[in-house]
């Protein structure tokens, strides 16, 4: 059984290594689940191996672990102190879905279009860039040119950059998190990004949402990709992207400019977007055209570009 999961990984490695130099990229999938018996994602960042393990009803297979480490070190010619490996264990609805998931190994970059980022693989379930919004960002920098461009649960800023790189008038980035928002900046500095006209702010999302609107303060193009769940003490009250995105598009209507334009996505499963209580919004929805072709799971997210009509 085995011999199949080397045989596709070998097989994706040959195609990716090709389709990846063309598109610009360091940082891509391998392998995306593909084999039901090997439920393992697999992925290059720039001579390192990131595996992380989905395991069939909660139980991980520590032979089928073994079989795939192996492999990824003879396949894609990686050392195994270069293998990073995780497990995704589901969470009970209601508690923080990420944290730390080890300590201690240092941050790297990695190109993807004509950018940089840095990513570490060691430290959280998630390396700090989402490989699968590739496609959603190069579309924001296709139409940033000129726009005042806000990133909301902004993560490590990496929309922020595209949208820079794309020419807009600035670019606002806010998240909860000390160490996202360093991160942010970071990634801005990277690119030579980091002047006066593209700031990151820590602050709860949703209390800043509403202070701005009663600013007056004004975006022409936004991006939303909030998290399903989150509790953090810092924020007043809970998060939840299937009971709360009516009141938070509503809330982010407020700040969005005349004929301008959100981008709003979720990767939670089951999701299903409450149209009848969206008032005053039409959507096209992108996926999964906005997933990168290196997926091989087509739910990774969904995402809609969205426009207000009244």
């Amino acid at each position: 059984m085995a011999g199949a999961f080397e045989n596709r990984l070998r097989k994706n490695a040959r195609h990716r290594r090709k389709w990846a130099k063309a598109q610009g990229l360091t940082a891509y999938r391998v392998y995306d689940r593909d084999l039901p018996d090997y439920p393992f994602v697999v992925e290059w960042y720039q001579g390192r191996a990131h595996v992380v393990e989905y395991p069939r009803h909660g139980r991980e297979d520590a032979a089928a672990r073994a079989a795939v480490l192996q492999a990824v070190g003879e396949v894609l010619e990686v050392p195994k102190e270069r293998i990073f490996t995780k497990t995704h264990l589901p969470k009970p609805w209601g508690r923080e879905q990420y944290g730390k998931a080890g300590a201690g190994n240092e941050r790297f970059t990695v190109q993807e279009q004509g950018l940089a980022f840095w990513v570490n693989l060691g430290d959280f379930l998630d390396t700090g860039l989402f490989l699968d919004h590739r496609r959603t960002r190069a579309m924001v920098r296709d139409e940033s040119e000129g726009r005042r461009f806000l990133n909301l649960f902004g993560y490590t800023g990496s929309f922020s950059v595209y949208a820079a790189a794309g020419k807009a008038a600035s670019t606002t980035t806010v998240d909860l998190s000390n160490t996202y928002c360093e991160w942010a900046e970071a990634n801005l500095s990277l690119n030579h990004f980091g002047g006066p006209e593209n700031q990151v702010v820590r602050s709860d999302v949703l209390r800043w949402v509403r202070q701005a609107a009663r600013a007056g303060e004004a975006f022409d193009l936004v991006v939303l990709d909030p998290p399903s769940f989150s509790a953090s003490k810092k924020m007043e009250g809970s998060f939840n992207v299937q009971r709360d995105h009516p009141r938070l598009l509503a809330d982010v209507s407020a700040l969005l400019a005349r004929g301008g334009v959100l981008y709003f996505s979720t990767n939670y499963q089951g999701f299903q977007l409450n149209e009848a209580q969206l008032e005053g919004w039409q959507g096209e929805e992108l996926t999964p055209a906005s997933i990168p072709e290196d997926f091989h799971q087509r739910d990774v997210h969904r995402c809609w570009r969205m426009t207000l009509v009244s």
